[in-house]
């Protein structure tokens, strides 16, 4: 998706329409705290860029629309964008929120070719939901995802099996997967540019010199990846984070905040219909160190009073020694569905249901029904609300606890295998 956050503010409010529009915390005239969740294109111009200091962002264009994240929201819009998606192919591996590998290959004897489903799939999007997509159609998920980026915004590219070559030899380096800032010196320093280069380099220079990352980044140059389409992972964590609008040491502060923080994956573990067996507790200070602190539970949970418990227990084992505090996180790890039954020997004299949990799926409904702040903790309503900088909503990863990427972005594995250009044809891989 384009500018997905930004894009869906602009849907739900027509006067942001044609503005720079910048999702993330409150830029506080400037000396606001947190970071750029996303911007839209009329807010690239003025240079802002997704992960930039919000400061930095208001002092770049102050008269751009700055508004809070609204996850539940974004959420909801991605579920309506992939349940368009799954209609033409099973075979879809989210990245993100709103970005997807598909394989419409066995779907193009119903649908027709591969491009007029990959048409179909945007014109639904636009007409449906009116938001607008780039996609990249290629033989491999490599040349999908650099045809998708390339074509932004509202975009459509195709790159035709035989034309892989072609296509990449004139781009610059840092389109290749694995180069960041430090490769892409060292590239520079050898005498690379584009990837052209890279592709005609004996691959025994690039071995010599690169090692393993060597031969994989000749793979990609020459247009291959032979990685399949993996349909959605189920999540190993789901968790919640949030920065403070200014460091601190109160402690009731800090504990409000943890307490609400673990009533949010609660609820999000019963809406996804999973139970954790450990809790998580992320911590950084105003030096910026950070640290986890975990802990099993002993019967699996999807109850925040639960979560909170442990998460309050596990910060006296982090010793902050009263230091200013920037941000805390609260995770639910070790997940399984809360039908499946129970792990290990079952006991003698099974304990009685948890009451909790009624009354926490009692919430939901009101919740559901009239709102997300129709009913809450009296104990959250004593602070000031108001005063957080960023609080970041429940995410699911398939990775440990405590990265600090809430996408589902998967690295590039090293294969020690060598590999030759191969002639023979592939499926076709689309970029959404």
């Amino acid at each position: 998706m384009d500018a997905f956050y930004a894009s869906v503010e602009q849907l739900d409010h027509p006067a942001y329409r044609g503005k720079p529009v910048v999702v993330g915390a409150d830029p506080r005239s400037g000396s606001g705290r947190g970071v750029v969740a996303a911007c839209s294109y009329e807010a690239r111009k003025f240079g802002i860029r997704s992960a930039m200091p919000i400061s930095r962002a208001y002092r770049l264009c102050p008269t751009a629309v700055f508004v809070r994240p609204r996850g539940a929201r974004y959420a909801e819009m991605s579920e309506r964008i992939f349940a368009i998606l799954r209609e033409y192919t099973d075979l879809m591996e989210p990245l993100s929120i709103d970005e997807a590998f598909l394989d419409v290959t066995a779907s193009q004897r119903l649908f027709g070719p591969a491009a007029e489903i990959g048409r179909m799939m945007k014109a639904r999007i636009r007409s449906e939901l009116g938001l607008v997509a780039s996609i990249g159609l290629a033989p491999n998920k490599f040349l999908a995802k650099v045809g998708s980026d390339l074509g932004k915004p509202d975009g459509f590219v195709m790159v035709a099996l035989g034309q892989e070559r072609a296509f990449l030899d004139p781009l610059p380096i840092s389109r290749l997967w694995g180069v960041g800032p430090k490769t892409e010196a060292r590239l520079h320093q050898m005498g690379f540019q584009t990837i052209g280069q890279i592709a005609r380099t004996p691959l025994t220079t690039l071995d010599d010199t690169l090692g393993q990352g060597g031969r994989d980044l000749w793979e990609l140059a020459n247009g291959l990846d032979d990685r399949p389409v993996e349909p959605e992972q189920e999540a190993k964590s789901i968790g919640a984070e949030h920065t403070f609008a200014e460091d601190t040491a109160d402690r009731e502060q800090i504990r409000r905040t943890i307490l609400e923080l673990a009533d949010r994956v609660g609820g999000r573990l019963r809406r996804d219909e999973v139970l954790a067996g450990g809790v998580t507790l992320k911590f950084r200070d105003h030096r910026f160190h950070t640290v986890t602190r975990a802990a099993s539970l002993d019967q699996p949970t999807d109850v925040g009073d639960t979560l909170f418990r442990e998460a309050w227990a596990l910060l006296d084992k982090v010793e902050w020694q009263g230091n200013q505090v920037r941000l805390v996180g609260v995770t639910a790890t070790r997940l399984r569905p809360a039908a499946a039954p129970p792990e290990g020997q079952l006991p003698l004299f099974p304990g009685r249901p948890d009451p909790r949990r009624n009354l926490a799926h009692t919430v939901d409904k009101i919740r559901e029904r009239f709102g997300g702040e129709a009913i809450t903790r009296a104990s959250l309503l004593a602070g000031d609300r108001e005063a957080r900088a960023v609080s970041h909503e429940p995410r699911a990863t398939s990775g440990e606890p405590g990265k600090e990427s809430r996408e589902l972005k998967r690295k590039r594995e090293p294969r020690a295998e060598s590999r030759e250009p191969r002639a023979e044809s592939r499926g076709t891989r689309a970029k959404s």
